[in-house]
């Protein structure tokens, strides 16, 4: 949990939050990925995936109308053009960190969620599953930004060591390899996990949750600085920014009482 009050506004108070035109890309970039695999394997080619994007950009549309206000004032369409070559040359570079006529994907965008014995449910969506032929599983996840520096790359680590633990508890087997696909960067990193290192994460969740629970009951959440802090949308309700957050919409108790 980067910031509790973030998670507050985001889970408790559902501040809305306005699109960006990054994230919004790296939808419309993963929908053209999974999209690929739609074609035999020989047809899976760069100009085939780059000529996707339009279609897949006016699928995204009539799915999220909203989208459409990222552009509004772009009377020429001159930066949605951009905005859309930007996209082609995320996912031309993807052909230069995989080859798709080589991958036959066993899952593509794939929902997973379970139950732990403590009661707290776990869920995600992963990008992609490869199954080898001998069973070895491989966990991959896009990114279009570029690959962090080693000192702030723990992130990334426990998100791909969130859905082997699940897929783990799910399946019983833990993944061979997590893969990170970095196309802003051209990067690919991976991590092979072992059972240690999942029952970790397992820990380290329940303890974050814990965290959750009390702080849910008591009310109490504070903000947590970083450099992220500039693109938040919520600026405006932050302490840190001379706001004041709402009222809190819960009845607020005494830790452990109940």
């Amino acid at each position: 949990m980067q910031c509790p009050l973030l998670y507050r506004f985001r889970v408790i108070d559902k501040l809305p939050e306005k699109p960006s035109e990054a994230a919004t890309r790296g939808t419309l970039v993963h929908a053209v990925l999974e999209r690929l695999f739609d074609a035999p394997a020989v047809e899976r080619t760069a100009p085939r995936a780059k000529a996707l994007v339009p279609g897949q950009w006016d699928r995204l549309l009539e799915s999220r109308p909203e989208l459409a206000g990222l552009f509004a004032e772009d009377a020429d369409g001159e930066r949605l053009a951009r905005w859309l070559a930007e996209a082609e040359r995320l996912v031309e570079r993807w052909f230069s960190l995989e080859d798709p006529t080589r991958l036959e994907p066993a899952e593509r965008e794939l929902f997973v969620e379970t139950e732990l014995e403590s009661g707290l449910r776990l869920r995600g969506v992963i990008d992609r599953v490869d199954v080898a032929p001998t069973g070895e599983v491989r966990i991959v996840d896009y990114k279009t930004g570029k690959a962090p520096r080693p000192e702030y790359a723990d992130g990334a680590r426990f998100q791909m060591s969130f859905y082997a633990l699940v897929v783990w508890r799910l399946k019983r087997v833990v993944p061979r390899r997590l893969q990170l696909v970095y196309l802003g960067s051209g990067e690919v990193v991976t991590y092979d996990p072992v059972q240690a290192d999942l029952e970790r994460v397992e820990r380290k969740l329940l303890a974050l949750w814990e965290a959750i629970r009390l702080a849910t009951e008591t009310g109490d959440w504070r903000p947590r600085p970083t450099k992220l802090c500039g693109w938040c949308d919520h600026q405006a309700v932050c302490p840190e920014f001379g706001g004041t957050p709402p009222v809190y919409p819960l009845t607020v108790g005494v830790p452990g009482s109940a």
